[in-house]
C-alpha cells in the first residue's frame, strides 16, 4: 500500500496521499537517489554516444554488411564489401586515438573495441572460407588466425581477473597491419585481379606472413598466462 502511494503521490502530485507513509520515509534521501540515478545515466549515455564508440558501433555494424555483399558475389558487391571493410579498418585506430586524443577512454570502449576486432576476423575469414576465396593448404592459415584470437581472448580474460595487463608489442602491430592488407586483396578476389595480376595469390600470401607472426605473438600471451597460472598454484 505505502509503495502504490508513493506512485501516486508523484504522478498526482498531491500532499493528499502522503499521509498514508510512514513516518520513517526520508524524502530527502529519496530525492538524492533520484538525482545521484539521474546523473549516472545521463553520464552512462554520454560515454555511450561518444565519438570514439561511435565509431565502434560502426565497425560492427560493418561486418554484417562485409559478409552480405562477399555471400551475395560478383564483382561490384566486391568492391562495396573492400570498401566498407577499409572504412571499418580505419575506425579501428582512430577510435583509440580519438578516445586518448580527447580524454574519452571508458571501460564501455575498452570492452567492445577488441570484440569488434574478433567479429571482423573471424567473420570475414569464415566468409573467404565460404566462397572459396581461401581453399585447400591456405584454410590452415587461417585457421591460426581463428584460434589465435580466440586464444587471446581467453588469456586477456584470465589475466585481467589477476589484474595483470598484455601491452601490445610492435611486432603484434605490424601483424595486424599485414592481416588487414591481406584481407583488403582477399576481399577484393577475382573482381582484384582483373585489375591487378595475381591479386588474390598477394593476399594469401599475406595471410600466411600474418599466420606465421600470430604464432609468435600468439606464443607470448600463452607464456605470460601461464607464468601467472604457475604463480596462482
Amino acid at each position: 500500500m505505502s509503495s502504490l502511494a508513493v506512485v501516486l503521490a508523484r504522478q498526482l502530485d498531491s500532499r493528499f496521499f502522503y499521509l498514508f507513509l510512514p513516518d520513517c520515509v526520508d524524502f530527502a534521501a529519496m530525492s538524492d537517489m533520484t538525482v545521484q540515478m539521474q546523473a549516472r545515466q545521463e553520464k552512462f549515455i554520454k560515454i555511450a554516444l561518444s565519438w570514439p564508440n561511435i565509431l565502434t558501433y560502426a565497425r560492427i555494424a560493418g561486418v554484417p554488411v562485409v559478409s552480405a555483399c562477399l555471400l551475395y558475389g560478383g564483382d561490384t558487391a566486391r568492391w562495396i564489401a573492400l570498401a566498407v571493410f577499409v572504412v571499418a579498418a580505419i575506425t579501428d585506430f582512430f577510435d583509440g586515438y580519438l578516445a586518448r586524443l580527447w580524454s574519452q577512454q571508458s571501460s564501455l570502449g575498452k570492452m567492445l573495441d577488441p570484440i569488434a576486432d574478433k567479429l571482423l576476423v573471424a567473420a570475414i575469414l569464415i566468409v573467404l572460407a565460404v566462397d572459396n576465396t581461401i581453399n585447400g593448404i591456405h584454410i590452415w592459415a587461417a585457421i591460426v588466425i581463428l584460434c589465435r584470437e580466440i586464444l587471446v581472448s581467453g588469456l586477456r580474460e584470465f589475466l585481467a581477473e589477476l589484474q595483470v595487463s598484455v601491452p601490445v608489442t610492435q611486432l603484434a602491430k605490424w601483424k595486424t597491419t599485414v592481416q588487414l592488407i591481406a584481407f583488403g586483396f582477399l576481399i577484393a578476389g577475382p573482381a582484384g585481379d582483373k585489375v591487378l595480376p595475381y591479386n588474390t595469390e598477394i593476399g594469401l600470401a599475406g595471410l600466411w606472413i600474418a599466420a606465421l607472426v600470430t604464432l609468435y605473438t600468439g606464443y607470448d600471451y600463452f607464456r605470460v598466462g601461464i607464468l601467472h597460472l604457475a604463480n596462482e598454484d
